[in-house]
Formats: C-alpha cells, structure tokens, sequence
C-alpha cells in the first residue's frame, strides 16, 4: 500500500513510518490475519507499507460465551431447562452443542460460536483506510472540500494484493495500481501489475524507496567529494537523516565560498551550512574549515544548482559577517547593560536581573565548593558576561549560537581564557547526552544558572505538566544532576536553593512561598535522580531507599546508592537487613530518642547501647569521610546485639518507661541507618 501526497516535512517522516509499521502489526492482529514480515519505506512524497506473507483468509474466530450455572441449566433429571434453553436460543446453537466448563468452583454451560475467516482481499478493504486514517502528525492541514485531515494532500492511493486491486476508499481517493515517478526525472502514471514488480518499477522511475540505502548512498558520496577536495566531512546522523527525507534520488555536489569569510568564527559558517542549508560543511585534517560545502539536491547536480546553493549562502554569510564585526564594536560589558531592556519572563524580570541572580549564586556556590579565590574571580566575571551576547546581532539572527558567540566575543576583547570558555560552557548539556561543562567556572556557572531558572520557574507557577515544558526544565535538573555527579560535587542543594528564591523576592511576582517551591523541587529533582540511577543500573528497591531519605546531598545519593548496590550482594547485607526491620517495625511509631541507662534491667539492654554508641562513632566518622560502604558494613555488627536484646528481654512491657527507653535505643539504631538509607524499602 502507497500512500503518494506533497512533499513532507522531513522530520515528520520517520516518526511516520514508526507509526505505519506499529498500526499494521496492530490491525492485522486484531482482524486475525497473519503475516510473515511487515515492513516500511519512505520518500518526501510517499508511505509504502509492504506486507510479506500474508495468509488468503482469515483465522476463524472460536468464542465460548458463557451461560447459567449448571445446577440452573439442568434439572434433577439431567434434561434442560428452559433457562438453558432461552440460552441456546439467544446464542444460535442446539441444545447439544452446549458445552460445560468449570469456572472456579462452579460448573457453567457454554455456547460455542464458531465463525469461518473471510478472504483477505475482503478484510484489506477495510484495514487499509483505517490504517490511513490513524496516523497522527503534530501538525496536519485539510484540502479541497474534503474533513480529512493529513500531513499534506494525498494525490494517489495504490494498493495490491498479489495482482488484486484493493478499491478502498479515502480522501476522495480510490486505491488502483498507479503510482508516480520521480518528480523531475519522470513524473509520470506507472502502471504496477505485482508488488514484485513495484520495486523494480520505481527504482527504473529515479525513486530510491528504501530511506536506509538512500542515507548510505548519501554519506559514501559525500566522503568521496571531501576527499577530492582534500579534506573530509565528520559525521552527523541528524543531517544526514533530515537530508535523505528530503530527498527521492539523491545527487552530492560540492560548492565553494569566498575564503575571506573564513575569518568569521567557525561555528557561524557551520550553523549557516547545517542549519539554514542543510550542507554539510569539509573541515581539513586539523579539523579547520575548508572553503567548501557538499549538498546534496532532489534535482541533479549540474552547474545551475550548485551556483544556487552558493549563491544562497553567500549572502548568509555576507550578512553573518556584518553581524560579526558590527558586534565586536560594542564590548560585552556594555552588552550586559543592555540586558536591562530584554525581558526574560514577565514574571521573573529582565535578563539583566537574572544576571545578577546568577551571579549571586555563583558566590554562594562557590564559598560552599571550597574553590581557590581567583578560580571564584573568574566565575563572577563569566557570570557577569554570561548573557550578554543575547543583545548581539549574530546571536539575533542565530539563536542556536547563544553562548558560542559570548565565548567568540570574549576572547577578541581579552577576557581570560577559562572566562570566555565559561560563557559557552554554562549552557551545557544543550540536550540528552550532550557534552557536560569542562573547567570549574563553566561547572559552577552552568548550575547557577540552571538553579536560578528552576526556581523562578518553579516559584511563578510555571511547572512543567504532562509533556509541556516550555522552559525546558526537566533537562534543566538534569544537566544539574549529571554535571554534579560527573564533578564529584558536594554541597546542600536546599541551601542553594533557598538562597536563590531569596533573591527573587525583590523583583518578581511568585505564586509559592519558600517552603512550597523549595518542596516541589524536593520531588523533582528526586524524579530526575531516579531516572538517572535507573539509567547506570541501580534497581527499584535500593534507589527508593536511599531517595527517600533526602536529596539534599545529590553527589552523596549517587554514592550512598552505589554503596549500597555493592553490599547487597554480599551475605553480609542481610544481617544489616535483619537488624534494622526487626528495630524499625517495633518502633516505627515511637518518636523518642533520649536513652537512660539507669532503667536497663538487662545486660542485653547495656550491650546493645555500647554497640550503638560504638558503632555510629565509626558510622558517623564512615559518613564525614564520605565512604558510605564503610558506614554500611560497620552497621551490619548491630545483627547479634540486635538479636540478643530481642531474645533477652520484652520490648513491649507493661512498664512505660522501661517500655519507652526500649523502644528509644531501637530508634537510635534506625535513624543511624536512616542518615544513609531507608532500608524499609528493601524487603
């Protein structure tokens, strides 16, 4: 089945095929017709569904529907009764075809329907316009007067089964055997008598159907172009993949640009190839820019479209290059003053204000940090610098260069080297697995801007809901949590965060009050860290347990959750285990926590609190030093203490104070095995 139309956008069609692939396997297994291979192909102006090993009719469909119990569909006699035979009636069956089942306990009588298949030629009737119609694209259009709704107007349907026509119906269209060529090479009817013959067919029309081939082809030419240029192309999947859906038979061209533009920065050159040409750029074997491109074009490759690629970024790059040098006239730090004028969110104020939030956060973080004074110099002036280029003309025009550009600046204009990194670093990680920041003003700039965002956020009512995050703040806590735990960082992230919402307070409109945001983010950024420790393989059971007791520390989560995978799979962590439910159950209700010895009556009762003082001086010294394996191997001696206080004495006696100082030196034990892990959530 083919579903020809107007060209597609070209990030709209692999999602597509997913989509048509995962409906097929759907629909032919709900009308019970089975199939050996299912498999899909794409163009900017076709779907092609192929199925492989389709069965000529249906499996018949067997139902057993139920009826009276036994007891009611018989009499004392074993002869039916009528309830047994309004059954059979109603089901269509003779009284002797009904059968008895055991459900439960109780035996129940049973019609069985039997219901032949019928052709498939029949069923594809109606599998193939409502396969159609259940495509979804997050933007569609209607056409002429008809509802449908479609990623763009459908022109043909083509639709065979063996040498059978398949007549459905949709947008006003009638399914044949017709399908169209290539649209400059040979757009033309062509007639297909087989699906064997489709292939062979198109491929003669100028149509390479197959996507994958059509990528491979691509990239292989494009090597070979680069290396005659003396140069070489680096691989990217995402314009490669853009640049094979734009296309139906591809043809690679090199084209050239003046040398001069050279002198632009790197990433403006390159930005105006990918992005806005979708060219791939040839860098020499130092990894610099060549004055080269490759396209690749729908049409050819002759003299006429070559000049028309170039002559289209020419004036990209005669415009960037204006930008450029106009924007070094102004230096960065009056670019941050202008910020004053750029609102950032309505709510939260101006970039210039979050500029100055920014850097206040920068300071805190790094008086917690430990970090050397002028490492601590270099972040405020990146964070003063941060955003100024957003005031630039280059970054105007090329948002995606935001940060690039306030790096490119800062080093014609003599700021320090880990300073100018710094401004393109903080924006760092950009998406999922991007790189993280490299250098410590980078680092600690990246997570004060993230911080301040997610507040403000956060605090003005502006979470994220579902799949909505404008604000893009989930990647936001996760850039914080990967570049944390990457660094090895330690500080209170509440701290922080409450030191930022503090200097909201002077000029922004917030919705929620400290404790509710600093609340909130409590629970997202445990979410992110779940997902993480998920991601690096730490099961179920032992990230709740470590989560729930705080994320204040997140580089210490990482390492208590660590820890605690390790020791599990030794014997020792199950007498760790054993000692802290047999304390934790008796005493999960006690809040109490103040011991006195002078009510023991039990040696058990003196030597169970010796062994807990004992063991959380070294726990406590185990924490402090950061080895949370240390802390959680020296717990599991409470096991025999533990045991004997139990065997020795009667916890829950009648006696409350002895009652009480019992249960207090059980949760002494607890709450030492808190301060790392919750081992409840362990079974």
């Amino acid at each position: 089945m083919e579903i020809g139309m107007e060209e597609m956008p070209a990030r709209f069609i692999n999602p597509a095929l997913e989509q048509l692939k995962d409906l097929a396997e759907e629909k032919f297994k709900l009308h019970r017709l089975p199939v050996s291979k299912i498999r899909t192909y794409s163009t900017p102006r076709r779907l092609l569904l192929h199925v492989v090993g389709l069965e000529p009719v249906q499996e018949p469909l067997v139902q057993e529907i139920k009826g009276p119990a036994a007891k009611v569909a018989f009499d004392e006699n074993r002869k039916f009764t009528r309830a047994a035979q309004g059954f059979a009636k109603s089901q269509r069956v003779e009284l002797q075809d009904l059968i008895i089942k055991s459900v439960g306990m109780v035996d129940y009588v049973f019609a069985v329907n039997k219901q032949a298949g019928r052709p498939a030629a029949e069923v594809l009737l109606e599998i193939c316009p409502d396969i159609i119609s259940s495509l979804h694209f997050p933007k569609s259009m209607r056409w002429g007067k008809g509802e449908m709704r479609f990623i763009r107007p459908i022109r043909w349907l083509l639709a065979l089964y063996g040498e059978q026509i398949i007549p459905f119906v949709t947008a006003g269209l009638t399914a044949g055997n017709i399908t169209y060529g290539h649209r400059f090479y040979s757009n033309y009817p062509i007639n297909v008598q087989h699906p064997d013959d489709y292939f062979e067919k198109i491929d003669q029309a100028k149509i390479m159907i197959d996507q994958s081939q059509r990528q491979s082809v691509i990239w292989n030419r494009i090597n070979e172009l680069a290396a005659q240029e003396g140069g070489e192309a680096k691989p990217d999947p995402e314009l490669l993949e853009q640049v094979a859906n734009l296309v139906e038979y591809p043809t690679a061209i090199v084209g050239s640009f003046n040398k001069e533009y050279l002198q632009i920065p790197q990433e403006v050159l390159i930005t105006s190839m990918r992005d806005h040409l979708r060219c791939f750029p040839v860098f020499s074997q130092d990894s610099s820019l060549l004055a080269r491109f490759i396209a690749v074009s729908n049409n050819g490759g002759n003299d006429l479209i070559r000049s028309g690629f170039e002559r289209v970024l020419r004036a990209r790059l005669a415009d960037a290059a204006f930008f450029w040098n106009e924007d070094l006239k102004t230096p960065l730090v009056e670019r941050a003053e202008s910020l004053k004028k750029i609102v950032w969110q309505e709510n939260l104020g101006t970039l210039y204000e979050k500029k100055e939030r920014v850097t206040s956060i920068c300071f805190f973080l790094c008086m917690s940090l430990g970090v050397e004074k002028e490492i601590t110099a270099d972040t405020l002036r990146a964070s003063h610098l941060a955003k100024a280029d957003l005031s630039s003309n280059v970054v105007y025009e090329f948002p995606e260069l935001q940060g690039i550009m306030g790096c490119e600046y800062a080093k014609r204009q003599g700021e320090k080297e880990n300073v100018s990194r710094a401004i393109a670093e903080h924006y760092l990680p950009r998406f999922s697995g991007d790189k993280l920041p490299s250098e410590k003003t980078g680092i600690i700039l990246a997570i004060a801007d993230k911080l301040d965002t997610l507040v403000g956020c956060f605090a003005a009512g502006i979470q994220p809901t579902g799949s909505q995050d404008p604000y893009g703040l989930r990647r936001q806590a996760l850039g914080v949590c990967h570049i944390v735990l990457e660094n090895t960082l330690v500080f209170c992230l509440y701290d922080i965060l409450a030191a930022a919402y503090q200097s909201y307070l002077l000029s922004s409109k917030l919705e929620l009050t400290q404790d509710e945001v600093l609340k909130e983010l409590e629970v997202f950024f445990t979410q992110r860290l779940r997902n993480i420790f998920s991601d690096r393989g730490i099961p179920y059971d032992i990230c709740e347990a470590v989560l729930s007791v705080g994320v204040d520390d997140l580089c210490g989560a990482w390492q208590k959750a660590s820890a605690l995978k390790d020791l599990s799979a030794e014997t020792d962590f199950q007498d760790l285990l054993v000692a802290f439910h047999r304390a934790y159950n008796i005493s999960r209700k006690h809040s109490l926590t103040e011991v006195d010895e002078t009510l023991f009556q039990h040696s058990v009762e003196t030597d169970l609190n010796n062994a807990f003082i004992n063991t959380m001086e070294k726990v406590e010294q185990s924490v402090k030093e950061r080895d949370f394996r240390s802390a959680l191997m020296t717990m599991t001696q409470l096991r025999q203490p533990v045991d004997s206080f139990f065997e020795g004495v009667m916890v829950m006696t009648e006696d409350e104070r002895i009652r009480n100082n019992r249960l207090s030196l059980l949760k002494n034990i607890v709450n030492l095995v808190l301060s790392v892990a919750d081992l409840s959530k362990i079974g």
